[in-house]
């Protein structure tokens, strides 16, 4: 029975902001999937941000600043460490921000999430390293690093899912890969600013004070972002379309009991891709300072057009998905990852030339094939579990596919060869490829 103070006062100030905010966007037409797209392409550019600032941290600046005491080998294995604890963080967070959206709203939760992750890439710019706090550093900077993987996982905003069932029929491939832009471009921001810093700075400058710019950068960047999303998610024209396909949170101890079979089969459906993603970004940048091969400068030079490649690469998986189909584009990219995962070590172990070709081949798969993974996510399940059944997914996948491959990758081949990469590559294709012949219910 509802209690007189529940009667007489009114629902929590949040729903009445997100009431205000619909009221101010009365006037907002119909929301097109078009529109969907940009919001989504404006978030995750955002978070990539955020995740490769740290990534290309974690070799050029980390082993260095928070772990002097460490060989370089050593100093960058520790990093990626802590890299992969974002990863560990992300279901936690998707798990937290689905309660509080459920009690606060959707725009609470958005706002606090995007502010969080912020906060934690920004709170990384302003922490001394060993010289000053000693291993206190280390565990500030695994605190902030777990942070952003809790505020990662709690920004879903479901335009995903939305954009999925809103694309025409014809048109789901092309839709889903406007969705994952957001990954390159993200990089493509990162990197190159990393290699304008890393280029005009004395080394002694660059790694006193220049690798902090990017992270003042990424709060400055959420700023930006999360006022985008807000402007779309807070009109009641995209509340009524998620109230519509019944796009809301859903319990994940509901979920996981009666969605578990597709959370984890829709987490193996995109593993190649996931395992690509930074085997192509941040272990060759490592392996190659390791080497001292060529310049770093190159190399991230070399990556920026990668990303650019892989712009054109997901357009095309688009075009490729919406002819042939998701299901079987995903398996013919995971056929030519386990194709490139054989020219690893033959190409890592080359010249300049080489190597460079590894990393643009290695970009141009990305495209085409994570262009297509946010499928793998959203097919499997029924409307009332996709909202949250597709974020705790895409969180498994991060987890299993990508959060320990830079640390795998470098240690395995560090200490005995290359051809644990190859291993490390084809054992994702394959469960690619064996994920997608079990799951019949993934949506052509």
């Amino acid at each position: 029975m509802m209690s007189s103070i529940d009667q007489t006062y009114p629902e929590p100030s949040s729903h009445n902001l997100e009431r205000d905010a619909r009221v101010i966007t009365a006037g907002h037409s119909e929301i097109a999937p078009g529109e969907i797209a940009i919001g989504v392409v404006i978030g995750r550019a955002s978070e990539y941000f955020d995740f490769f600032v740290y990534g290309i941290a974690s070799v050029l600046v980390f082993p260095k600043v928070f772990f002097p005491f460490a060989s370089q080998l050593d100093g960058i294995l520790w990093a990626f460490v802590i890299f992969s604890f974002a990863f560990i963080a992300r279901p936690f967070g998707t798990a937290l921000f689905m309660a509080i959206q459920r009690r606060w709203g959707r725009s609470t939760k958005l706002t606090i999430a995007l502010f969080l992750l912020g906060f934690s890439t920004a709170g990384m710019a302003f922490l001394p390293g060993y010289a000053t706090l000693g291993f206190q550093s280390i565990i500030l900077l695994s605190i902030f690093r777990f942070v952003q993987g809790i505020a990662l996982g709690g920004s879903w905003d479901g335009l995903p899912s939305l954009l999925a069932l809103n694309a025409p029929e014809n048109r789901r491939g092309w839709y889903a890969m406007l969705g994952q832009l957001g990954a390159p471009i993200g990089f493509a921001i990162a990197s190159g600013l990393f290699l304008f810093l890393h280029g005009n700075l004395q080394t002694v400058d660059f790694l006193d004070w220049g690798w902090r710019y990017p992270f003042y950068v990424a709060f400055a960047i959420n700023v930006v972002a999360l006022f985008a999303r807000l402007r779309l998610v807070v009109t009641e024209e995209y509340t009524q379309l998620l109230e519509e396909r019944e796009l809301e949170p859903t319990r994940v101890g509901e979920l996981l009991r009666t969605q578990g079979h597709n959370i984890f089969i829709g987490a193996f459906a995109a593993l190649a891709s996931f395992a690509l993603f930074h085997i192509v970004t941040v272990f060759p940048l490592s392996w190659i300072a390791l080497g001292n091969t060529q310049s770093i400068n190159d190399v991230l030079f070399v990556q920026l057009i990668g990303s650019g490649i892989a712009v054109i690469g997901m357009i095309a998986s688009g075009l490729i998905a919406d002819r042939i189909g998701r299901r079987q584009t995903l398996g013919l990219c995971a056929s030519f990852i386990a194709v490139l995962s054989g020219f690893a070590p033959t190409l890592l172990n080359g010249d300049a030339a080489a190597q460079n070709l590894f990393i643009l081949l290695g970009f141009a798969l990305l495209g085409l094939s994570y262009g297509q993974a946010a499928g793998a996510v959203t097919s499997n399940f029924s409307t009332k579990y996709r909202y949250a059944g597709a974020a705790l997914t895409s969180d498994f996948a991060w987890l299993v596919g990508a959060a320990f491959a830079p640390l795998v990758a470098l240690g395995l081949s560090a200490h005995f060869g290359l051809g644990y990469l190859s291993l490390y590559l084809l054992s994702g294709a394959g469960c690619t490829l064996v994920a997608l012949r079990l799951n019949r219910a993934l949506v052509a």
